[in-house]
């Protein structure tokens, strides 16, 4: 695990010393080594960087940038089959002088071209010169699970691993993109393929890009889609056919993300998703497990006495840290430090701090992370199962009267729960459903809150595509969270919070392989008689007694309504301040005063929109000012 940035700079104003700035801005990425590399052409400057997290090879011959014949890689992540594909490489007439798998990637690439990504099981964000082709080769894993931003404007290509590494470029123009404000303000993140600044953007997960150097072209394509499997149709298969099937697929894809030249740990919560995983692989190991708990004496979820028990069934080596809701809140004012781009997912602080606490232990850890996406695990697939399905039932005359009732019916306690009510009764088809679900502030309050007025980027449940017209809608939400929530909040949230201490973070259930086939498996064997995850938590319960486990969803929470009203309220009197906001010409600060003091008298649901505009503007101070 590492951290990449570099260059292609036909304006020739970059150089080394460049290089090594852009690294150092990502040394909690990479803090075992750094690596340069430039290429001074006459028309242009390539540079490839690296700061290095040792886990597979720890030997000098693991360096990066790496060579081999007229290939160098930059590259960030684990390729977990690379000993697998170094014996096929090796039957073909390959030899090796390293054991890691960067090596294997770039022989890959050389034996089979771009065609090597499709043997690929791992998590990848990978650079790849080709001095003979002249061309630049950037690969993102399926999933999304290792970032990767890069820049084109005014003969400057920049890549990255964080925009950290962008900021450290003079040539880099920082100019705001408004819709992406409209988008984080709605979403709490900005969705790829796009960033916060102009002429910035992320690789799609499941995507490559090629800069054709001689050309002066970029060209990005999709070389994997999530939606292929769920178009496929369902499996003919038995629910105990399926079960064993979905064990051993687990198995194999667990037993990946161990491999590893230093020790391993894993995040165990409490729920389903770590349980399931803490037992598939304590079960084929006579060593005990490293498994890390946080816990919280005054926050309002704490899983961790639920995850000691689970801990104590399976036989691991249990490290549990109790945190004080004063450690909690000194992460808020460190959070810009850590996200170079506005976001609001304010589990992102408990995660830093299990993250830290795990590093004292080991070096990578497994986080259980896309089993709600996988298996239909979150409460608003409830909400589609239940009310969606009611909704599109009744008659739309029906549905319209509803809706003028609810919007008669006046008052400031709940207007925002009223407001989400009246557009689903006026539209209950699945898109907007799931729009409804995700967004937080209606058309209305966007108008009143941002002073320029602009359309948000479009989101993937905005596209129309009529071969989705055949899914269900369980399995359209459950698609959209895969393809937006779990890569652009989830990931963004674990890479940057692990990686900021130095941690590898792995995700086990985010194997392409369990993916593919668990989206052919029928709705009801995930959601079944209104039970969430249902085979998912069939298979846990062979390894965990049901009483272990069996109570409400929870996961990582603080208490964001009290901390607004009192232990942060300094931070509100800080960045709302009303000149400030005015001289930026982005928000209207009546509004946000006015929206401050209705939270304040209490209208429920405010505390999630002030902490957005909260959050933004604690970037702002860091990142612009």
């Amino acid at each position: 695990m590492c951290g990449i940035s570099g260059f292609i700079d036909f304006n020739k104003n970059s150089s080394v010393d460049l290089l090594r700035v852009m690294a150092n801005s990502l040394h909690h990425r990479g803090p075992d080594d750094h690596g340069y590399k430039l290429f001074s052409k006459p028309k242009m400057q390539i540079g490839l960087s690296h700061t290095r997290l040792s886990i597979i090879d720890l030997t000098d011959a693991g360096k990066q940038p790496m060579q081999y014949e007229d290939l160098w890689i930059t590259y960030n992540g684990e390729i977990y089959n690379f000993n697998e594909l170094k014996e096929e490489l090796r039957g073909l007439g390959h030899n090796f002088r390293s054991l890691s798998d960067t090596e294997v990637i770039l022989i890959a690439y050389k034996q089979w071209g771009l065609k090597c990504i499709e043997k690929l099981i791992g998590m990848f964000a990978i650079v790849i010169y080709d001095e003979t082709k002249n061309e630049l080769i950037c690969i993102r894993d399926r999933a999304g699970v290792k970032p990767f931003y890069y820049y084109w404007k005014d003969g400057l290509f920049l890549f990255g691993s964080e925009l950290k590494a962008f900021n450290c470029h003079p040539d880099f123009k920082k100019e705001i993109d408004q819709k992406a404000i409209v988008s984080y303000i709605q979403l709490g993140f900005v969705p790829a393929p796009y960033s916060i600044f102009k002429n910035c953007f992320k690789l799609k997960p499941g995507h490559y890009l090629i800069f054709k150097i001689d050309a002066c072209e970029v060209i990005t394509k999709k070389y994997w889609d999530v939606a292929d499997s769920y178009k496929k149709p369902k499996l003919k298969i038995s629910y105990e056919e399926a079960k064993s099937e979905t064990e051993k697929i687990l198995h194999s894809a667990f037993e990946y993300r161990m491999v590893s030249d230093v020790p391993i740990g894993v995040f165990l919560s409490g729920g389903y998703d770590s349980a399931c995983l803490t037992a598939v692989l304590q079960k084929s190991r006579s060593k005990p497990l490293n498994t890390f708990t946080i816990g919280f004496n005054d926050l309002k979820l704490n899983e961790a006495p639920y995850a000691k028990e689970i801990a104590k069934h399976l036989g691991t080596e249990h490290f549990e840290y109790t945190c004080s809701q004063k450690e909690a809140l000194e992460i808020i004012k460190e959070l810009p430090n850590y996200f170079d781009e506005p976001f609001a997912d304010s589990s992102s602080i408990p995660t830093l701090l299990v993250s830290k606490y795990a590093k004292q232990k080991v070096k990578v850890a497994l986080s259980a992370d896309g089993g709600d996406e996988l298996f239909a695990g979150y409460n608003r697939y409830d909400y589609l199962m239940n009310y969606g399905a009611l909704l599109q039932k009744t008659p739309e005359a029906l549905r319209k009267l509803a809706s003028l009732v609810v919007k008669n019916n006046k008052g400031d306690k709940h207007q925002n729960k009223r407001d989400k009510i009246k557009d689903l009764l006026n539209d209950p088809s699945t898109n907007n459903i799931t729009r409804n679900l995700n967004i937080l502030f209606t058309n209305q309050e966007l108008n009143n809150l941002l002073v320029n007025k602009c359309e948000p980027l479009q989101m993937e449940y905005d596209q129309k595509d009529s071969n989705l017209e055949s899914l269900s809608p369980l399995s359209f939400m459950m698609l959209m969270d895969y393809k937006t929530y779990l890569s652009d909040d989830i990931l963004q949230k674990v890479d940057r919070c692990s990686m900021s201490q130095s941690l590898e973070s792995r995700e086990p259930y985010l194997d392409h392989r369990i993916i593919e086939f668990v989206s052919q498996l029928p709705d009801e064997f995930k959601y079944h008689s209104g039970v969430k995850k249902y085979i998912l938590k069939e298979i846990t319960h062979q390894y965990v007694p049901k009483k272990l486990l069996d109570r409400p969803k929870m996961g990582f929470s603080i208490p964001l309504d009290s901390w607004l009203r009192n232990e942060i309220l300094n931070l509100i009197e800080y960045y709302f301040n009303e000149n400030n906001m005015k001289s930026q010409l982005i928000f209207n600060p009546q509004y946000i005063k006015s929206l401050y003091s209705s939270f304040k008298n209490g209208n429920k649901g405010l505390e999630q929109k002030i902490w957005r505009i909260l959050v933004f503007q604690m970037w702002y101070k860091k990142w612009m000012n």
